[in-house]
Parts: C-alpha cells; structure tokens; sequence
C-alpha cells in the first residue's frame, strides 16, 4: 500500500535513496577494478530498492531516475567487458542469475541492449525475448517502469528500415510487433492501477494515473518514428491493434488519453485515409469518454493540414470526409445517450468549422452541420447552459467569419432554425453579432425576400414581443442595438423601384409590430430610405403606365403617412413632426399639392396638440416658417391658409422676444424672389410693423418688471429685416421707414447697453456703409439712406 503521510513517503525515498547510493558506490568501485562479479552483485542490491511498494509514482519516478543514470555506466561497463574478451551470450545468461526477479530484468534489459550492439544475435530475438521475460513483473507501478526502462534503452536499436540493425526482409515487422507488444502490456498495467485500494482513493489513484500516461504514450510515439510504418502498415497493423486494445480495456482515462495520443503523433495524411477506422472506434469507448475533445482536435488538426496544403483538398472528396466524420458523430451521440447538450454542439461546431475550411464551397455541407444540429435539439426547449449557448453562438458565428456575408449565411436554411433554440438575451447577442458583420463588410441586402430572412435572425433587436415579463435591458445597451439598426436599414437596398418598395414594406411590418419603444429610432432612417425611393422614380410623363404603376409617388406618401402615424403614440411627437415637414417637401418635389397639404396639416395638428413647450414651440414654428418658404406647390388658397395658421401660431408664443422673432420672420412667407405670384409687399411691412410692435410691447414689460428699458436687440434685428426687404426691391419698405428706425434704435441706445447690442447696431451700420460703395441698383438704394 503506498503510505497516506507525505512525510513517512518522504524518510521512505530517503532510507531507498540512502541505500541506493551506497550500493551505486560499490558498483562503481567494482567497475573500476573490472570485477564483473562485484559490479553484478551490487547493481542487484541497487536495483532492489525499485522493489519498493511504499512510494508514489512521482517519488518511485525521482529512484527510478537514479537507477537509469546508474544503468547507463554499467551498459558502457559491459560493453568493455565484451570487447576484453567476455562473451556476450554467458553475460546475457550470468545477469539471470540474480536472486530477485525485479534487478534480474533490469540487468536482462541492460545487456540485452549490449547484446544487440555486438551484433552477434538478430535485434529481432532478442527483443522477442526481452518483452516476453517482462512479463513476470505484474506488479502495475514497477512493471511500467520496468517496461519504460525498454523502450527507452531499445528505441535506437529497432529493426527498422534504414537502421544498422535491419535485418532480412520484413524485419520492420518485427520492430512493430515489439513495440505493440510492449504497449498493450504496458497499458494493461496501467489501467490495473485503477482496481488497486480502497474506492475513496479513487480520486488520488486517477490522479497519479495521470503522472504515468506519458510512459504509455511513449510506445504510440515511437511507432510514429519508424521509417517502415508507412501508410499500408499504419492503416492494416498498427492502427487496428492499437485502437483493439483501447477500445477492450475499457478504460475512461486510457481511451480518452490513447485516442488523443494517436490524433497527435501520426501523420495527418494518415488521419485522412484511415478516418472510417478511426472513427469507427469512437462509438465504441466509453460513454464518459470526453469524445468530444478528442473529435474536436482531429477535426481542427485535419482543418489546419488542408489549409497548409492546397494540394491535398481533392483527398478530403475522394474519402468523403465530411460524410465520414458527419456519420460519424451522429453515432457517438447516439451511443451516448445522455450526452451532454454541450458537448453536442461543440462536436457539431468543430464539424463546421471544418466544413468550412475544407469546403467553403459547398454550402450544402454546412447546411447539413445545422440540420443535424437541429435534430439533436429538438425537444430540447431553449438551451439554458452557458456555456452550450455560448458553443451555439460560435457555430451561428462560424459561417459569417468564413464567408463575411450575411447574404452567404442567409441561404443556409437550417441557420435561423438553429438561432431559434437561444434564449432571448443570446438572440439579442446574434442578432447584434450579424448586424455588426453586415456593416463591416458594406454587404448589401438586395431582395425583400433576403430582407426578411435577415430579420428572422435579428428579430431579437427588433421584436420585443417574446421577451418575458421583468427582463431588464441596459439602456445603454438598448439604444446601441437600435442605432446598429438604424444603421443597418441604408443596407437595405435595390435599384429597382418596385423590388425596393417592397423592402421598405418588410420594414415597415417588423418595425411596427417591434414595440413602441424601439420606434423612434427606426422610423426616422426607415422614412429617410423610403423618401431616396421617391427621388429614384421616373417623372410621370416618363412612366408608360402613369397612375397605374406599381410603384407610385402617391403610394409611397401613402405609406410615409402611416409609419410616421405611430410616432406620436410612441409618444415622440416632435420627431412625428420633423418626419411630416420632411415628407410635405418631397411632396413639392413630386408635384402633389393635395399630399403636401396633408403632411403640413398633420404637423400643424402636432403642433397644436402635442408641442406644448414653449422652447419646443419656438424650434418647431421656425421649421415651419422655413418648409413653407420652400414651398412651391401650394396653390394661393392652401397657401394663404398655411401662411395665416403659421402667423397665428407666431403671435401666440409666450414671450414676447419669441414673439417678435417669428412674427419678422413670417414676412418671408410672403415674398419670394423668384416667384412673382408670391410677392406681397404690404403684408411683408405688416409683420415688421407688428415685430416692432411687440418689440416696444417687450420693453416696456422688461421696464415695467426690472426697471430698465430692456436691450434694443430686437429692434437691430428688425433694422436688418428691412434692409433685407429694402434691398430686395420691396415697394413697401421705403427710405424713410428704414430711417426712422435707425433714429429709434439710436435714440434707445442712448441709454445705458450691453456691448454686444453696440457692437450688432455697429456692424449693420458698416454693411449700409459698404452696401453703398457698390455700383449699380444696390449702391444707389443705399446712398438714399441717410444714417
């Protein structure tokens, strides 16, 4: 029993060490003076203290160690014997004659390795012999490192092709033969260590299994080394037997650690034309076997060879791969019937991911990956494991690096069945991922059909309908989603008017039923796409079938009025208005007065209903003013009728600055420069009269409530109105309505004022100056003012 007390383990290695050492001096002595005699008997009484069950094997590895060094210098010793003389076959015979059978092998196995220098016997026999005699050593710890200490004094002395100890014909056989031999005993052993002790040792004997795997693997790494294990001998003898004795010694750690051993030390050529065996054998193992890993790594390392090697991709055809390791891993999970969702998955991504490296061409391939996917979840629900939802999102994330097109991903039909089965945060996780890889690679969306097949996928940034009750969402968070959106309707395009207006239609059905939270970020880019469309259709006298195309001006107003309809709910009613004002001048644009009117009424209704802040008033009235100046559609009684609301609304305002500002700024309602029809001098003097009315009104309340006069600024601004209108040829505005309001504003300033006032009155005062050093119409204008 190996002792629980790391301390008595430790007076234990240092009595063997102790011991161990004396012998290893008088063997050296004896060395030294040439007496074979002694030199055996003290390498026997060394090599005893392996005999030892009371270490560990990371203590029984630091003597074992000891003895190898030891070992050597008596290997070299019986080297020099034979060549004094000493006949190699009575040496061979003389070191059996040791008492204890554990130092009789070890001397077996040293001059053995002398035998097979001298060359007076075939390699073959007296490895033969060598592995055969091991066997007496059933003892799990000792006999690993009895049969380690051959191998490792044999490697260089195998009859392999190309060696110095190549026999007859076939000979390469026999090195294979030797070394299969040694690994299944050695293997045999090591897995016996797992049925020694009590079981609440359990856990420590898996773990200093774990310290000796290495002294198995060691034999699969030689094999691998042999000049003649070519690809015939590797696939019709090496690798049978070796997966014979993992698959039989039904083993957790063994299977697991022996598979992954043979995917890391042979050649990847070899993988790929013995993959049925292979993978044949994985059905097989043991249910808490991690296959999983093991696939994974031979399928990445399958991956990196044909990514390195170009030349080798017809191979993966010709042996059906994909079809193979495909099969092959619907048989593990069908074997394993409680395997974890995880490690399906993980299997399924690693299989796609081959898929892609070796076949970015066949998208069939990968659909099949997805479909299989999808079966195993099936009856599954929504994953609620981590780390499997993490697995999933990096097989869906997959198809996008390889191919940096969505378009590409959107035709794999199994992929939104696939995103189907991640719960609501991981949807809006992918959905975020996809969204991100369109915008990266500028992929454009040309088709309705595309459109609406994406937003399948991303329904989890658009669609709040099938999130559960108390699911709280960063609001950081959210609006980065919903910009990402914004951003990703400009991708959505077609030249082609018909196939485009159906893709704003897709929008406007996602975005609508989206929840009223998301809308103010969607509804503004969706109108803005939507009003590109209008100025891509052809004039009407150029559209053979007029009225009754497909694709009019007056359906796409028809369709702008509903979208923007659900804004005001949102409530987001000043954007609502924005959008009214931006769709009445597409309006004029397009020549429909009636459709315009409607826009303008609606922002009017906004207006009235929903805008009550009197900054938002102010902002929204100068929207207003500015839209309908630009207005060229309005017949004279839709205009009137706009115009006067507007002047209305000016003089409503609260205070009275707002007041005066939009009441001067409606005089340019009522003349246009270049249109004749608009050009109404007398309402224009109208509004600067009232301006200048509620100018003189706003002082007297700033009087009235600080005791002071109050600024002149507005007064300058009115000033600078009818210069504007004065200059602009407007009959109205005559020389001396011009000065006499530069004599009041004078007078005003007399009184004590803020600089920057001064400095506004200063600078209009300089333009008049410098209007006049002009020659013609205007100089001549100017000149008749005296300041």
């Amino acid at each position: 029993m190996i002792a629980d007390g790391s301390e008595d383990e430790e007076k234990w290695l240092a009595a063997g060490a102790a011991a161990f050492k004396q012998n290893a001096f008088y063997m050296q002595r004896a060395i030294d003076s040439n007496n074979l005699k002694d030199a055996l008997k003290y390498s026997a009484q060394m090599l005893s203290e392996l005999r030892t069950s009371k270490l560990s094997p990371h203590k029984y590895y630091d003597l074992y160690m000891r003895a190898f060094d030891e070992l050597r210098k008596l290997e070299i010793f019986f080297m020099e014997e034979t060549r004094r003389g000493c006949s190699v076959i009575e040496l061979y015979e003389l070191v059996q004659h040791a008492g204890n059978i554990l130092p009789r092998l070890y001397l077996l196995c040293t001059a053995g390795s002398v035998y097979i220098k001298t060359k007076e016997a075939p390699a073959k026999e007296i490895l033969k012999d060598l592995v055969e005699m091991c066997r007496g050593i059933q003892h799990p710890l000792r006999g690993l490192f009895l049969r380690s200490y051959l191998a490792q004094i044999s490697r260089d002395k195998l009859p392999d092709i190309g060696s110095e100890y190549e026999g007859d014909a076939d000979t390469v056989i026999d090195a294979v033969e030797f070394v299969l031999l040694n690994f299944t005993e050695m293997n045999k052993l090591w897995v016996r260590m797992q049925h020694q002790g009590p079981a609440r040792e359990k856990e420590r004997r898996e773990k200093e299994r774990g310290e000796l795997r290495d002294l198995v693997g060691k034999n699969l790494h030689v094999l691998s080394q042999l000049e003649g294990v070519d690809l015939d001998m590797y696939r019709d003898t090496v690798l049978p037997r070796v997966l014979e004795q993992i698959v039989n010694c039904r083993d957790e750690i063994a299977q697991y650690y022996l598979i992954d051993c043979i995917i890391q030390v042979f050649p990847d050529e070899y993988h790929l034309q013995t993959l049925d065996v292979l993978l044949g054998a994985c059905p097989q193992l043991q249910a808490s076997v991690d296959i999983m890993t093991v696939l994974s790594r031979l399928m990445e390392r399958l991956s990196n060879y044909a990514a390195l090697n170009a030349e080798v991709l017809p191979y993966f055809l010709q042996v059906e791969a994909f079809s193979k390791l495909n099969n092959a891993i619907g048989k593990v999970i069908e074997a394993q019937e409680d395997m974890p969702i995880l490690s399906a998955v993980t299997l399924y991504s690693s299989l796609l991911k081959f898929t892609l490296h070796v076949h970015p061409d066949r998208l069939d391939y990968a659909d099949q990956v997805l479909g299989s996917c999808v079966k195993q979840l099936s009856g599954k629900g929504k994953i609620d494991d981590t780390r499997a939802t993490k697995e999933l999102v990096s097989l869906l994330s997959a198809p996008l690096e390889k191919y940096n097109d969505v378009v590409t991903a959107l035709k794999l039909t199994n992929y939104p069945l696939v995103v189907e089965y991640l719960d609501t945060e991981t949807k809006r996780i992918m959905a975020t991922v996809i969204v991100r890889s369109i915008m990266k690679n500028n992929t454009l969306i040309t088709t309705a059909e595309k459109v609406e097949a994406l937003f399948e996928l991303i329904k989890g940034i658009i669609n709040d309908l099938d999130e559960p009750q108390g699911l709280e969402v960063d609001e950081d968070d959210f609006q980065e989603e919903q910009n990402s959106v914004a951003l990703l309707i400009h991708m959505l395009y077609n030249d082609d008017p018909e196939e485009m207006f159906k893709i704003v239609n897709v929008l406007k059905k996602h975005f609508l039923t989206g929840g009223p939270k998301r809308l103010k970020f969607t509804i503004p880019p969706l109108v803005v796409s939507t009003l590109k469309l209008i100025r891509r259709l052809p004039v009407e006298g150029d559209n053979p079938f007029g009225k009754e195309a497909s694709v009019t001006a007056t359906k796409i107003f028809q369709f702008l009025n509903q979208i923007i309809e659900a804004l005001p709910n949102v409530p987001s009613p000043d954007l609502a208005f924005r959008l009214y004002l931006q769709c009445a001048e597409a309006a004029d644009k397009c020549d429909e007065e009636p459709i315009a009117y409607e826009f303008f009424t609606q922002a009017y209704i906004l207006y009235e209903e929903e805008i009550s802040d009197s900054k938002a008033q102010v902002t929204a009235l100068q929207l207003i003013i500015g839209t309908l100046q630009r207005m060229q559609v309005f017949g004279v009684e839709n205009r009137d009728t706009l115009t006067h609301k507007a002047t209305g609304y000016a003089a409503k305002l609260l205070k009275k600055p707002d007041q005066c500002r939009a009441v001067y700024a409606c005089s340019h309602l009522f003349w246009l420069e270049d249109r004749e029809t608009i050009q109404d001098g007398e309402r224009v003097l109208l509004c600067l009269k009232r301006a200048l009315k509620i100018a003189n009104s706003a002082q007297q309340v700033a009087n009235t409530a600080r005791g002071s006069t109050g600024s002149v600024t507005l007064f300058i601004e009115i000033l600078n109105k009818y210069l504007y209108f004065y200059e602009k040829g407007v009959p109205q505005i005559t020389v001396e309505s011009v000065e006499s309001l530069i004599k009041l504003i004078k007078n005003e300033e007399s009184m004590p004022s803020d600089p920057s006032t001064e400095s506004f009155f200063a600078t209009t005062l300089e333009f008049m100056e410098f209007q006049k050093q002009k020659e013609g119409t205007i100089g001549e204008r100017y000149q008749a003012i005296k300041v």
